[in-house]
């Protein structure tokens, strides 16, 4: 197999940007010099690093392969940056709560995988006595909702079903993935009467929906020394209670999206549903707190939580927000609309492990997220100083439904290279199906 050379004065390499000569061949990395080499092809000041890791995604295949399939969604991470990412348990159809939907699940993937893929179980009541077959067959985490997921064969878990999954999932100590908001019915905001106010949608989901969650899932993980991953945070109001968790020493990490720090409900207007999500997009002063959180490490990691459906489902015409599919197609952006989020808050040096080994170190994979010899040659080379307008064309997800589409972003991706192979480039998929599944046995 020929051995590849790459050169930039910007390669991330032992936690720090530097000049260097990274080569692979075979799937791996074989040598990383601190020189230019004179094979090496030279990219300049280009930022070459580890593959980008999206550990929460809805590809909906299966089943819902009309809103977005295995093909589209990882030709579009590619087109970002991103080589690998893992599938959430619900939107396909059936969901992944029992072995032979995971099964099914595989089978669908096969030939359509342009990065890597990795897997969660779902946890719905009644399918406990179903995770040890899901985590046999190599999920690297169980996800649950503790509101309505949107998708009726996913129903929410309460209590008592924790109480019986969480013993079983810390025995495997692979982490329980929980979106938290506590539904209230107390809620009185009249959005019935205003189906296309954003202002109205936001009142609708309040923070303490998502900060009576996290206190329950706080108190779960200390009842069960199971580890707990809180999936996009958006009230800043939880920050204070996540960090007062990890200082006690428990088994907690937790994640937002690049839409909560992207985008402010100030700036959305009503009646466009590309903006709804739950928990919903809040206020700036709220998302300037959680762009903190990652500087302090209260935050962990970034991800898209990409949910995308089709214009009707999505309400396009009508704008009601009340009857919209809830979810944003962002899969293709987690690098480039973080970083532009994120610019102002922190160096590109503080940003890089959140896309990248911060990730990896919670999916537990030892070869992906940064650059060592033996490790998988999954690379990203981009420019995070060239400013790039997003237009629908290059926009390679299924549906050209997206609150990034007419952004200027900070960042222009030129090349991605999965398992050695380069993917995408010059704006086009070069090469098809060069992922792998990531599956931790």
């Amino acid at each position: 197999m020929h051995e590849r050379k790459i050169y930039s004065s910007r390669v991330w390499v032992d936690n720090q940007l530097q000049p260097a000569t990274l080569s692979f061949a075979n799937e791996s990395i074989t040598a990383i010099a601190f020189e230019k080499s004179n094979e090496a092809q030279d990219y300049g000041d280009a930022v070459i690093m580890p593959g980008v890791i999206d550990v929460h995604v809805h590809i909906n295949e299966p089943g819902r392969t009309e809103w977005e399939g295995f093909e589209t969604a990882t030709q579009a991470a590619a087109a970002g940056g991103t080589t690998t990412i893992i599938d959430m348990p619900l939107n396909a159809s059936p969901v992944t709560t029992t072995l032979p939907a995971f099964n099914e699940k595989l089978d669908a993937s096969k030939g359509k995988m342009n990065t890597n893929v990795g897997f969660y179980a779902g946890l719905i009541p009644g399918n406990a006595g179903h995770l040890e077959d899901l985590i046999e067959a190599g999920v690297v985490g169980v996800k649950c909702f503790l509101t309505h997921s949107g998708i009726d064969e996913f129903p929410n878990v309460t209590e008592k079903d924790l109480d019986e999954a969480m013993p079983i999932i810390a025995q495997h100590n692979i982490p329980l993935l929980a979106h938290c908001e506590l539904y209230d019915t107390e809620i009185d905001c009249d959005f019935d009467n205003h189906p296309t106010s954003y202002q109205h949608y936001l009142a609708s989901r309040p923070k303490q929906w998502e900060n009576d969650a996290i206190d329950l899932m706080i108190r779960m993980c200390r009842k069960h020394n199971c580890p707990v991953h809180i999936v996009h945070v958006a009230s800043a109001e939880a920050l204070s209670k996540i960090e007062a968790a990890k200082k006690e020493g428990l088994s907690i990490t937790a994640e937002t999206c690049t839409q909560y720090i992207f985008f402010n409900a100030e700036d959305i207007p009503d009646a466009n549903c590309i903006y709804k999500c739950a928990p919903p997009i809040r206020e700036k002063a709220n998302n300037e707190q959680l762009k903190q959180a990652f500087v302090s490490g209260v935050l962990d990691f970034i991800t898209t939580d990409h949910s995308p459906a089709p214009p009707n489902i999505k309400e396009m015409e009508s704008g009601n927000l009340k009857k919209a599919w809830g979810g944003i197609a962002g899969i293709q952006f987690l690098l480039t609309a973080s970083w532009t989020a994120l610019k102002n808050t922190m160096s590109l040096e503080q940003f890089i492990p959140l896309v990248t080994s911060k990730p990896a170190a919670f999916i537990k994979s030892d070869h992906k997220g940064e650059f060592k010899i033996g490790n998988d040659a999954d690379i990203v080379i981009w420019n995070p100083d060239e400013i790039d307008l997003v237009k629908p064309e290059g926009v390679f997800f299924r549906y050209k439904i997206s609150p990034y589409i007419a952004q200027n972003l900070n960042g222009k991706v030129l090349e991605t290279i999965v398992n050695g192979t380069t993917v995408f480039q010059n704006q086009s998929i070069q090469n098809k199906n060069k992922g792998q599944w990531l599956l931790q046995k």
